[in-house]
């Protein structure tokens, strides 16, 4: 007798869609078809979606966020926002701080994790002192671990790296196997375009706009690149807001280059305009890279359904709005440079994505299934354990119901911040049940006992058998 058993539903993948029951045994899935028998357990999913659960593999969680300033979401918070998304796997980042080991910070960051977590969580590592002792020693072995990705900054003074320790930290990508992303804008454009508006008393939070054009992330964005194409490595370009920095990824492709791109729903959905709200209002949208105009999300959009970009995650990045600790702190009171960067979005990214992009037309359910899911489990090392509903997958599955109409509102949304930047949207298809290692951590939008059973996740090195066949631009 199989555990659990999925009758009815429509199954989709990243290439097929198809109507079948799906059962479970020990976690993972063992039969697709139809009357597949008893089960201990069986779940209703006639004329809804049977998905993959979502991975977001691009969120911020505990993460030391600069003095006096707190991260809304800690474990606890952030992995339920998730799993009520339809997430059942987030990838947070590590921070390295200046002067620390990795294995150190890593050994802190799982003890926040540890017990916390609705979904099943990997960390990414963000290099900010990448001295001889961590690309020599601690980063090799570190990716024997699994902790096979990690991020650099262009942009940040505290964070940001030089071309020279760009090249690397590359450089040891490529001979661990590891896989880099990159936030891609230039950091001394951005500080000279701040003592600007800053000598003019322009100082509003629309200002963060201005200063961070989109020259300066189409500059860093061919930057990148050329670095990898140096060193000879594939690379992530994440959160691109805009067609100029699509055409560098597109042109390093017909180089021949791999190259996985990432979009945001930020830059689909909100512009710069909405920095510019009353009272400080603004402060709630400010972001890196800022959203652009209604063109940046038209080229967005475009680049999802062409296949410039291959995953789409929230950059969920969580600061209370009205909190001495958040958005209005003291500093940021009174300037744009001191608002802290980042929105909340975890719970709210698949909902999104299928209302405009599925049921809208301009995607496919397939193509909705990789960007959400199949893509990053790809990318990052996890498929095909994750990602897919396929014999052998863990039993991470998210049923939607594709008439469920919903009105964006922070009141019925489980992150700990106090706003939503996409409050008053209207949703049409949202996820009502989910399963995490074939358990039912959510049923008709509420969790169940089993809830809090995420667990960490090791990952193999990307494009090692399981990566984007080609690369990028692939749409599967």
């Amino acid at each position: 007798m199989f555990d659990l058993l999925i009758r009815g539903g429509t199954v989709a993948t990243a290439s097929d869609v198809f109507q079948a029951d799906v059962a479970v045994k020990d976690g993972v899935i063992v039969q697709i078809g139809r009357d597949l028998g008893e089960a201990k357990e069986t779940v209703d999913a006639t004329g809804r979606y049977v998905l993959p659960g979502g991975i977001d593999s691009h969120v911020h969680i505990s993460q030391p966020s600069g003095e006096g300033i707190v991260m809304a979401d800690d474990f606890e918070s952030g992995t339920r926002s998730a799993l009520y998304g339809g997430n059942t796997t987030v990838m947070p980042f590590c921070l390295q701080k200046k002067g620390e080991g990795l294995r150190s910070a890593l050994n802190d960051y799982h003890a926040l994790a540890e017990g916390n977590c609705y979904t099943d969580v990997s960390f990414h590592m963000i290099i900010s002192d990448p001295s001889d002792q961590v690309l020599g020693q601690e980063l090799p072995a570190l990716v024997e671990d699994g902790y096979t990705s990690l991020k650099v900054f262009m942009t940040y003074e505290d964070l940001r790296l030089s071309d020279a320790q760009i090249l690397g930290v590359l450089d040891t990508a490529r001979r661990t196997g590891a896989l880099v992303m990159v936030h891609c804008e230039n950091e001394d454009a951005i500080r000279y375009l701040i003592g600007r508006h800053e000598a003019d008393g322009d100082v509003a939070p629309k200002a963060h706009a201005t200063t961070r054009p989109i020259a300066a992330e189409r500059e860093a964005t061919h930057r990148a690149l050329s670095l990898a194409e140096i060193v000879d490595v594939p690379l992530v370009i994440v959160h691109v807001s805009n067609r100029e920095s699509m055409e560098e990824i597109e042109r390093a492709r017909q180089r021949g280059r791999k190259v996985i791109g990432e979009t945001c729903p930020q830059y689909l959905m909100l512009t710069a305009d909405d920095l510019d709200g009353m009272d400080w209002e603004g402060a709630k949208f400010v972001c890196s890279p800022p959203p652009r105009d209604e063109a940046s999300q038209d080229a967005c959009w475009d680049g999802i359904e062409r296949g410039v970009f291959d995953l789409y995650s929230s950059d969920h990045c969580p600061f209370r709005y009205d909190d001495p600790a958040g958005k209005l702190n003291p500093r940021g009171r009174e300037s744009f440079r001191h608002i802290p960067n980042g929105i909340p979005g975890v719970e709210t990214r698949l909902p999104i994505l299928f209302s405009e992009g599925v049921m809208k037309g301009r995607i496919d359910l397939p193509r909705f299934v990789a960007l959400s899911a199949t893509n990053h489990a790809r990318t990052y090392g996890l498929y095909p354990q994750k990602g897919t509903i396929a014999i052998g997958a863990d039993a991470d599955i998210a049923i939607w119901d594709p008439a469920e109409r919903r009105t964006i509102r922070h009141a019925d949304l489980h992150d700990a911040s106090d706003y939503s930047p996409y409050e008053g949207i209207e949703i049409t298809g949202w996820p009502t049940t989910v399963m995490l290692g074939g358990r039912v951590v959510m049923a008709d939008g509420q969790l169940t006992g089993e809830a809090r059973g995420g667990r960490y996740v090791a990952r193999e090195r990307p494009f090692r058998g399981n990566g984007l066949p080609d690369g990028s631009g692939t749409g599967a």
